[in-house]
């Protein structure tokens, strides 16, 4: 139990911290938030936050090795196609829902799902050398992911009623930021 409160609930809000952010941004482009938006955003990030891991623990170090060394880069290019795209989007005039509709297909979730979700593959490889229980790690970053994602989805609905387009930038650039810094911190540390 005290495992719980001591590694795996702190290891699940970090891991939960890059979907958070992303879903802030996803909630910029809805006008009115629908049960529907919030559970893709929490489903895709949720479940993929807690298969990374697992795929993690039972491939442990024998896979982690290969993938170590340039999984920051592949981060890095998604957020930033994601990101500049948004950008671009903010620009256009288009119909909101049909573009909202887009924001929530499988072209562009899965990217980010996997983008927020590549850290906690390394996640998995360190509950298996911690001897961690891996249902109850996945369980609980699954869940505390999904509760964040859909948290972060209508903080970002909020801010961006009042400031569509800007909003839409500014969510841009932190996507870019965010794989910009998941570089520096490989790099640095």
């Amino acid at each position: 139990m005290k495992d719980i409160f001591l590694t795996i609930i702190p290891l699940a809000i970090a891991f939960s911290a890059d979907a958070f952010a992303v879903s802030i941004c996803k909630g910029l482009c809805v006008q009115k938030v629908k049960p529907k938006h919030l559970f893709c955003v929490g489903l895709w990030f949720g479940i993929f936050q807690a298969i990374m891991p697992l795929i993690g623990y039972f491939l442990a170090s024998s896979f982690i090795k290969y993938i170590e060394s340039f999984d920051h880069w592949i981060v890095l290019i998604l957020l930033c196609i994601i990101g500049i795209n948004m950008i671009v989007e903010s620009f256009k005039k288009e119909d909101e829902e049909d573009s909202c509709e887009l924001v929530f297909g499988i072209k562009s979730m899965l990217p980010m799902a996997v983008a927020t979700s590549i850290d906690a593959l390394a996640g998995g490889v360190a509950i298996s050398v911690d001897n961690l229980n891996i249902w109850i790690a996945i369980a609980f970053i699954g869940t505390i992911t999904f509760l964040l994602s859909m948290l972060g989805f209508v903080i970002g609905n909020k801010f961006g009623k009042k400031y569509k387009s800007k909003a839409e930038i500014v969510g841009g650039i932190i996507l870019i930021l965010l794989g910009v810094k998941t570089v520096l911190e490989h790099m640095l540390f």
